[in-house]
C-alpha cells in the first residue's frame, strides 16, 4: 500500500499521491493523485486498483541499471512512414521503459536522418520522441531526484561517457 507524498506510476504519468480518502457512497478508499506535469488535475484512484493502472516508480538502482543498457536497446526496424504511428501509440500504451526508449532512439535517429537530407523532420517522430522523453524521463527523474532536464542530461553524459571508454 503506498503512502501519502509518495509518487507513484498511474498509467504513463508520474504522480504524487496527496491524499487517501474514504468514499461512504461505495465504501471504498481512493488514493488521491495528482501527476507532477499538471498539479492542478486531481485523480481519485481506487486503492484496491482492479485495473493494475497504478505501481511503484522505478529504483534508483533500477533505474541506473536501464540506463547502462540504453546503449543496448536497438531502435525499431522495418518501419516506414504510413506503419510509424500505429507502431509508436502500440509501443507507448504499454508504456514499458525499454519501448520507449525505442521510441526515443528511432524518432531521434530518423530526424536526424532527414535533417542530413535536408528535409522537413517528421512531426509524428517529434511529437511521439516527446512523448516518450516525457514518461521516461519523469519517472527516472524521481527515482533519481534530479528535473526532468537533469534527468534528459545525466542519461545524455551517461551514454557519451561509456562511448568514449
Amino acid at each position: 500500500m503506498f503512502k501519502i507524498n509518495d509518487y507513484v506510476m498511474y498509467k504513463k504519468d508520474v504522480c504524487k499521491i496527496i491524499d487517501i480518502k474514504h468514499q461512504q457512497i461505495n465504501n471504498q478508499d481512493y488514493y488521491v493523485l495528482t501527476p507532477i506535469d499538471d498539479e492542478s488535475l486531481i485523480i481519485d484512484v481506487p486503492i484496491n486498483n482492479r485495473l493494475n493502472n497504478l505501481r511503484s516508480i522505478i529504483s534508483k538502482d533500477e533505474a541506473e541499471k536501464l540506463i547502462k543498457r540504453i546503449k543496448s536497446i536497438e531502435p525499431l526496424t522495418n518501419i516506414n512512414d504510413k506503419n510509424i504511428e500505429s507502431t509508436y501509440k502500440e509501443l507507448l500504451y504499454h508504456g514499458d521503459r525499454d519501448d520507449l526508449i525505442r521510441i526515443i532512439k528511432t524518432s531521434y535517429l530518423r530526424n536526424q536522418a532527414r535533417s542530413r537530407d535536408k528535409k522537413k523532420l517528421s512531426e509524428k517522430d517529434s511529437k511521439y520522441f516527446e512523448q516518450a522523453e516525457k514518461y521516461l524521463y519523469n519517472e527516472l527523474g524521481i527515482a533519481l531526484d534530479k528535473s526532468f532536464i537533469e534527468t534528459k542530461e545525466y542519461i545524455i553524459n551517461s551514454i557519451e561517457n561509456e562511448t568514449h571508454n
